[in-house]
């Protein structure tokens, strides 16, 4: 049998298994969503947590397969032919993901907390001088996401049934860079164009747990609902590619995309005295995240494929990342934890997110009953591929570029300070 107070000390341990969901998951992903300060049995709690992940994803054998120009345009968009310039790039960088949030137990059933989190992110910086420029020289994703979550639990059985739910709103924002033709009265003409672009928007979420303290158990599915950014805007900047027109070549753009639901279940229980068992699965709706089209404000009222002057192409299926591990309490001050974590990739035979696998330690020093430290490391493997012309549901990715990559490391490191009352 667990006690609470053994709990306490290995649910700390646990906080491993939430780095490994999130920041090292598919897609756009890199906070994620966690709620689980909302379980923290004090009657105050405030944490903040901050995690670089430093992924080492290369790229070899890069070909440019649309070596046309832009005008007359045979096949493609064109861009001219990149081959002289290196086959081989660095398509990561690394990021940090930090997350702050206070809890606070209002009576004996009700338990709210607010949260800042970067779910969502992104940042590749291949630069000019290799053969893909034409598709990418940096692109980044920044997001910020405010919450408010609150619970209602009450006795069912031997322990306690726990109805959860709150809002969230986020801001979205971000660039991508590429080289660009353009042929005013036939002269050939080329530079970086950037697109950038902002939204924001929001959205709910809801779930249900159910605790049993005394055997340290727990099991909750939570629902994050869509973020629905319908305003999306920006501007296109072609300025570099003819500076004699300058006046002329920054276009204002619109379009709308959501970002992604996902539902997630957590399940531990202790298995032993000072010992637990944990484990989550989590699917995220990726594939919405297909074509995203922009288009030239004023010159349509909606924006489509036909009607755009450019677009964001990603050809994305949905995530899924399975976690599970062992967590054990040392004596009052010690918790460690071990998981290991898949995550299915969310490419589809265009781009780099392929499967990844992960494992993950974690320990956590409580030198007094109001205060916790934690540190948590991750070491993973991002599985080997390819990225060529692929046709998705009647859209073609890739048309223009091929690469392929081998099996290449990840690593992240998280430290979380967490003060209790």
């Amino acid at each position: 049998m667990v006690r609470q107070s053994i709990l306490r000390g290995l649910l700390a341990a646990t906080a491993v298994g939430a780095l490994h969901t999130t920041t090292l998951a598919g897609g756009l992903e890199r906070g994620g969503y966690n709620v689980d300060l909302l379980f923290d049995p004090s009657t105050v709690a405030i944490e903040s947590t901050a995690t670089y992940v430093s992924p080492q994803r290369k790229l070899k054998n890069v070909t440019d397969t649309d070596t046309t120009t832009a005008f007359p345009t045979t096949t493609g968009r064109g861009g001219g032919n990149l081959n002289s310039r290196s086959t081989t790039a660095d398509d990561s960088e690394g990021y940090w993901v930090p997350r702050v949030g206070i809890k606070a137990g209002l009576g004996d059933s009700v338990d709210c907390m607010l949260d800042y989190s970067q779910p969502w992110g992104a940042h590749t910086k291949p630069g000019v001088n290799w053969a893909g420029a034409n598709e990418n020289t940096e692109t980044k994703v920044n997001s910020d996401s405010y919450a408010a979550t609150c619970s209602y639990r009450f006795d069912a059985g031997p322990g306690q049934l726990r109805f959860i739910g709150g809002a969230i709103y986020q801001e979205v924002d971000g660039f991508k860079e590429r080289l660009v033709q353009a042929y005013p009265a036939g002269v050939p003409l080329s530079g970086v164009g950037r697109l950038e672009l902002k939204g924001d928007g929001w959205g709910w979420r809801a779930g249900v747990a159910y605790e049993i303290p005394e055997y340290a158990f727990r099991a909750s599915l939570v629902y994050n609902s869509e973020v629905d950014m319908n305003d999306i805007n920006g501007t296109l900047d072609l300025r570099q590619v003819n500076p004699a027109l300058n006046s002329n070549q920054r276009y204002n753009v619109f379009g709308s995309q959501a970002m992604p639901d996902s539902i997630e279940l957590k399940l531990q229980t202790g298995i032993a005295p000072n010992w637990l068992a944990f484990g989550s699965v989590k699917w995220v709706d990726w594939s919405q995240f297909s074509t995203i089209p922009f288009c030239v404000v004023g010159t349509v009222s909606s924006c489509s494929s036909a009607t755009q002057i450019t677009s964001l192409d990603l050809g994305y299926r949905d995530g899924w990342t399975v976690s599970g591990g062992i967590g054990h309490k040392f004596n009052d001050q010690w918790s460690g934890a071990l998981s290991v974590t898949w995550d299915r990739g969310t490419s589809q035979g265009y781009g780099t997110q392929t499967d990844t696998w992960s494992l993950g330690a974690g320990v956590s020093y409580s030198p007094n009953k109001n205060v916790e430290l934690r540190l948590a490391g991750v070491l993973g493997i991002l599985t080997s591929g390819s990225s060529d012309r692929v046709v998705l549901n009647g859209q073609t990715y890739g048309a223009n570029l091929r690469y392929d990559f081998g099996t290449d490391l990840v690593a992240a490191v998280s430290t979380s300070l967490k003060v209790k009352f």
